[in-house]
Order: structure tokens, then sequence, then C-alpha cells
């Protein structure tokens, strides 16, 4: 079947289902839908959307809708000032809702300090270490006696917040997060993070993208698993892990039951994993952006819209040009052109591959042979599916599986490697030419870091900005790969990525969320929102390299002034020309 007449299916598909009724992001008819969301965010209020609904209320919900209902009899859209003060008498300002906490668990002299041997970089994971006690936060017992008044999710236990505008506990970050807490020999703050996941999974079934009522019909990369591996590493705590598993065993049948998708090549059936949200509406915190980026299009194509922008959302990388099919099919286009859920990405299915291998060995663990056995049995599907469906054995590495054309898409990002951080490939052979497709790739040219594709989108989950988790995803897949080649990239790479972190932390005294791979110590920009600093995840990547290769890494760069030498060469030419 054509390219064409695919598309056209699916359009048609998509017609048919024009009188489906799809869930709102949330139950609150003020902080997911309703008049109140949309005249705030139209009016603009504030800077960023994600300010009106961090807010907490003054008055119950119904009391709050009531007054806005009368307000509007007077004229259906409320004129600015009056929504204004409207805001102001029944809204608080966000971050109410945190009351002080320092965690009792820091103190100042961890371990892995000792194994840094440049002493700027010792002085400077010090102060990484010491961000901890800015980021952790807990959430005050009101929260969960008046969960009506917040759009907050309550946490039972202490969390450490990303940063900026990020407010709230976060899914992926925290797998970072915690390996770096862990490395501070924080260990309780780090099961306390993970004993909050439990309690999400055990009120929602699934780990939502983060802690606000807004988030809670999307996910982000299920990397919960790995946490609780981390973590039992560090322990060897059973009872720990005895209580993780039933929640662990919840989260993937979560997956496998709402975010999976049957993909047929050569007459095989193979079952892999996508991002999917299926909730027709604008997302909340990016209300404007999502309307705006609708505009002209028909009733149909915005819920579609809309939901493969909170897919995106959901796959942590919002947004990319990874996610772009245009009216070809082809991975070209704009933010407009936004088809997540129309996308099997790599590294969710490395990513699953790798929690079913952990699960697995849990299960072991605990003397559950028959469960063992199961996600064995899924490991193995898995790593079958990921051949056929993702493998490109020509170019030699794994790409993203259009499900519109049947097609892979052949643009570069890190997450064509991820099966080497996942150890989920069939033989030592596909490892090698992941290797040597990354050489000729073009993504090892930047002086600060590896991009995020080699795209310049203007969208943050592109070229020129590179992300903490997709710099350690890499250079840890590149560590595991038996072979000295990719192992001295690995180190080089971790080189670079530490002195770009350090030389941004010289310049600004401050950790970023991105930093862009051509400026020295440069933060990333584009995207929705300005870069953020902090950083949870960026603060927890930069201990665990400087952990792992803190023998060898320096504040400076090997090549820092490439120009130098030459000169100096000339310099003493002319010199020994003058004594002769």
């Amino acid at each position: 079947m054509s390219r064409l007449l695919v598309l056209l299916f699916f359009t048609l598909l998509l017609v048919s289902c024009e009188n489906v009724v799809l869930p709102p992001p949330c139950d609150s008819e003020i902080y997911c839908t309703g008049p109140i969301l949309d005249q705030v965010q139209r009016a603009k209020l504030y800077d960023d959307d994600k300010y009106f609904v961090d807010m907490k209320l003054k008055e119950s919900p119904d009391i709050i809708l009531s007054a806005f209902q009368n307000l509007s009899s007077e004229s259906l859209t409320v004129p600015r000032e009056k929504l204004q003060e409207f805001v102001d008498r029944y809204f608080e300002k966000p971050g109410t809702e945190w009351e002080e906490w320092t965690p009792p668990d820091w103190h100042s002299n961890p371990t892995f300090l000792n194994k840094i041997t440049d002493k700027q970089l010792r002085e400077w994971a010090f102060n990484i270490h010491q961000l901890w006690k800015l980021l952790g936060k807990k959430i005050r017992d009101s929260v969960n006696d008046h969960a009506e008044l917040y759009s907050q999710i309550y946490s039972p236990y202490p969390v450490v917040v990303p940063g900026g505008r990020f407010r709230e506990l976060y899914y992926w970050d925290s797998y970072w997060v915690i390996n770096g807490l862990l490395l501070s020999e924080m260990t309780d703050t780090a099961k306390g993070m993970i004993q909050n996941f439990f309690h999400l999974i055990d009120r929602y079934g699934f780990v939502p993208n983060g802690g606000r009522i807004y988030y809670e019909r999307r996910s982000q990369p299920p990397f919960l698993t790995l946490m609780v591996e981390s973590y039992y590493q560090a322990t060897k705590d059973k009872e720990f892990l005895r209580a993780a598993l039933p929640r662990l065993d919840q989260e993937y049948s979560f997956w496998m039951q709402n975010r999976s998708v049957s993909v047929s090549v050569n007459g095989s059936e193979h079952k892999l994993n996508r991002f999917e949200v299926p909730v027709g509406l604008p997302r909340p915190e990016s209300y404007t952006d999502d309307l705006e980026l609708a505009e002209g299009l028909s009733e149909v194509s915005k819920q579609q819209l809309w939901m493969d922008l909170k897919a995106g959302a959901e796959s942590g990388w919002d947004f990319t040009s990874r996610w772009f099919v245009d009216s070809n099919g082809e991975n070209s286009g704009s933010l407009k052109d936004t088809r997540t859920s129309q996308i099997v990405p790599t590294d969710l299915n490395a990513l699953l591959c790798r929690t079913e291998k952990t699960l697995a060995a849990f299960h072991q663990t605990m003397g559950n042979n028959a469960p063992a056995e199961q996600y064995e049995r899924a490991a193995e599907l898995r790593l079958r599916a990921i051949d056929a469906v993702l493998w490109n054995d020509q170019q030699g590495a794994w790409f993203d599986y259009n499900l519109l054309t049947g097609q892979k898409h052949l643009d570069f990002y890190p997450s064509n490697l991820a099966p080497l951080w996942a150890q989920c490939y069939s033989h030592e052979q596909q490892a090698q030419r992941a290797v040597r497709y990354l050489k000729g790739s073009d993504a090892l040219q930047f002086p600060n870091g590896v991009p995020t594709s080699l795209t310049e989108s203007g969208q943050q989950w592109d070229y020129p900005n590179a992300w903490p988790p997709l710099q350690h995803m890499l250079i840890e897949g590149l560590s595991k790969v038996p072979s000295e080649d990719a192992k001295q990239i690995a180190e080089e790479l971790a080189q670079r990525w530490i002195r770009s972190n350090w030389m941004a932390y010289m310049k600004y005294e401050a950790m970023f969320e991105k930093y862009d791979v051509n400026g020295d110590g440069k933060p990333g920009g584009g995207g929705e929102y300005e870069v953020q600093l902090g950083f949870g995840w960026t603060n927890g990547v930069a201990l665990q390299l400087l952990d792992q290769y803190g023998a060898t890494l320096t504040s400076g760069s090997r090549g820092a002034c490439p120009g130098l030498l030459p000169l100096l060469i000339l310099l003493l030419l002319s010199v020994l020309f003058t004594l002769c």
C-alpha cells in the first residue's frame, strides 16, 4: 500500500471517530477545563501559562465557579482587568504548598568527592552536592487535607524538584536525581522519592508525568524499576524490594495494556510500545501555545494534534523534530506536524527491554520463579521485535519506526543508540557497528556535548541543545561496549560535558536543564519557555560522571585553544631562524 493510501486511511479513521468523547486532562473544572481556565489563559495574565494552573484556591471550587458565573453573566468575555481582580481575589501565588525542609541525611563529606582529582572540579562537585538542600521540598499536610484547593498532588515524603518553573516532582527526571542522591549518601531521601512513586501507582495505577493533577492522564518514560534497582544496589534492602515488586508489576502492566502496538514485519507480528495520550484538549500548563498552534485546523485535526502534543510531553522530548511527520509521511515539517503516537520510539523500547530484564532478576532474587520466567520471555520477544522493527542493517544502528508509512526515520538522535545503554541487542557486532555509526554521524564534532538532533527546528529537544539524561545514557552505553574505542569516546564525551557544565557554573553560579553544544558554558534555548536553572537531573548526571571518571576529568579542556600550538611552533621557528 502506498504512503498516500496509508495516510488517507488514517484520515478517514479520524473522521469516523469525530464524535468520540475523549476524557479531559483531569476532572477539575478550574485547573483542567472550563471557562475560568479558558479566559484567564487567553487573556495572558501571566507570561507562563503554568503559573496560573499552579496557583492555590482561596475558596472551595464551587464558590469560585459560582463567583465566575456571576462575573461572566455581565459579559461572555470578562475584561482583562476584571479577570485579574478575580484571580487576585480567589487564588494565591504558586509555591505556598511547600514548607521549609532540610534533608536530615545530608552531610558535608560524601565519599565520592575523594575520587575527584581536579581540585576545582572537587569544589564544584561539593557545590552541586549542596544544591540538594535547595531543591529538597516537603509538601504541607494541608495539600492532603484540602486537596480540592490545589493542583499539586500530595506526596507523603519530601521530594527533590527539578528547579525553576518546575515546582513539583517529575517522573523521569527523578531517576538521575535519585542516582545523585545515592552518591551523596542521602539514602533516606532517595528512598522517600521512590516511595512517592509507589503512592502514585497506588492512586492512579501508573506514574503520572509529574506531581500536578493536570498531568494525571499522561506518564513519562517508565524509569521506576531502574530507580528501585539503583536503590537496591546501594542498600541490598530485600524488604524494600519485596514491597516494590507489586507496584513495578502494575506499572509494567499499564504500559503493556495502554501504550503497546502491534507491528507486522515480513509476515511476523511484533509487540512494541509507544507514547499515546487520548486527551483531545489543550495542555492546561501550555494552554495558549496549544490553542495558537491549532488555529486553522478542523476540530478533528485539533484533537489529534493536542493528543500528540501530550504524547510528546509523555515522551519527555517536548518538543522535537523527532516526532514530526509531514503530509508525505516524512520525518520533517514543523511543530504542527507532531504525530508522536504514530512513532515507535527506540529509546522507550530499549528502556522497557532493560526493565523486563531487571524485573526478571528482581523476581528471581525473591524466589518468584514463574514471574521471573515470564519477564525473561518478554525480554526475549522484545529483543526480537527491536531487531526486526528498529534495527537497520545498512546504517548499523536502531531507528524509530513510523506506523503510518512502515518506514524507519533515519535522522540522527542519541536515542538511536539507546539499546547500547539498555544492553538490549542480539550480538556484539551490532554494538561495534553502532559505535561506527556514531563516529560517522557528525554528532561528535561539537565541543560541549552531543546534540539532541542535527536538525535546527527551534524546538528545545533539537540542535543545538544537549540534555543531561541523553548525554549520560550515551556515555553509559558506550562505556559498556567491549571496545577500547567505545570506552575512549565515552570518556571524551564525559570530559566535554563536565567542562561545559563547569564553565556555565563559573559564569552563572547555576546548573541549567540543558546546554548549547557550541558555546562554552552556554545554556540551551528554544521551545516554549526560558531555560530553567536548578537543576535536578543535571546535578545527578554531573555527580555520576564525576564519580565514574573523576580520576581523569579536568576543569580545563584538551584542546580548548586549538590555534595555540601552531602559533607556538611558528614562534619557535621564527626564533631559530633569527638565531641562524
